[in-house]
C-alpha cells in the first residue's frame, strides 16, 4: 500500500515537473474556480493531516492552511511531497493498523461534525483516493489550458484496471 502512496506522489510530482508557474496559478474562469496549485495544496492539505495526527492518534481533515506557498511555488510544492513520501516511507506495519479517530464536518447546510473510528492505513488509502480525484480536476485545468498531464494522472485505480482489460479485449 505505502508503495501505492508513492506512485500516486509521484505522479503529483511528475505533474508539478512539467508544468510551469502560469499554468500552476492560473485560475481558468469562467470554468473553474481555483487554479490547479490549489488542489495540489488541498491534496497535501489531507497528507498532512495525516502526519499531524499521527502522534496526537487523532486526524481532523477540516484543519487546513488554505493558500500557502504551495499553491503558487511548484518547487514548495515539490518539496513538500519529497516530505511526505519520506514519512510514508518510515510507516511501520503496526504504525499503519493502529486505531485512531478521524474528525470530519459532514454537512454542508450546518455545522456538523462526526468522530469515527480509524486506522492510518484506512486514512492513507482515502487520502490517495482523494489526490486522484483532485488530479482529474488539475487534468480538465490543464486541458482548458491546452496543455498536458502525465499519462495515467487522474485515473482511479479500478479504472485502470477496467481500461487494461477492455484493451486486452480488443
Amino acid at each position: 500500500m505505502i508503495n501505492c502512496q508513492i506512485t500516486i506522489l509521484d505522479q503529483a510530482q511528475a505533474y508539478l515537473e512539467s508544468t510551469n508557474s502560469f499554468e500552476y496559478t492560473q485560475i481558468v474562469r469562467p470554468l473553474f474556480i481555483s487554479s490547479a496549485g490549489a488542489h495540489m495544496r488541498h491534496i497535501l492539505d489531507h497528507y498532512n493531516a495525516i502526519i499531524l495526527g499521527m502522534n496526537e492518534q487523532f486526524i481532523d481533515y477540516d484543519k487546513r492552511r488554505r493558500g500557502g506557498n504551495i499553491e503558487t511555488d511548484l518547487d514548495e510544492a515539490v518539496a513538500e511531497i519529497v516530505k511526505i513520501k519520506t514519512f510514508l516511507l518510515s510507516l511501520s506495519s503496526a504504525q499503519l493498523n493502529r486505531q485512531m479517530s478521524l474528525s470530519t464536518e459532514v454537512s454542508v447546510t450546518e455545522k456538523q461534525i462526526e468522530i469515527v473510528t480509524t486506522t492510518l492505513a484506512r486514512e492513507l488509502v482515502f487520502a490517495g483516493s482523494h489526490a486522484i480525484h483532485h488530479f482529474a480536476m488539475i487534468d480538465q485545468i490543464a486541458k482548458a489550458q491546452q496543455s498536458s498531464t502525465p499519462d495515467q494522472f487522474g485515473i482511479a485505480p479500478a479504472t485502470a484496471t477496467f481500461l487494461r482489460s477492455e484493451k486486452c479485449a480488443l
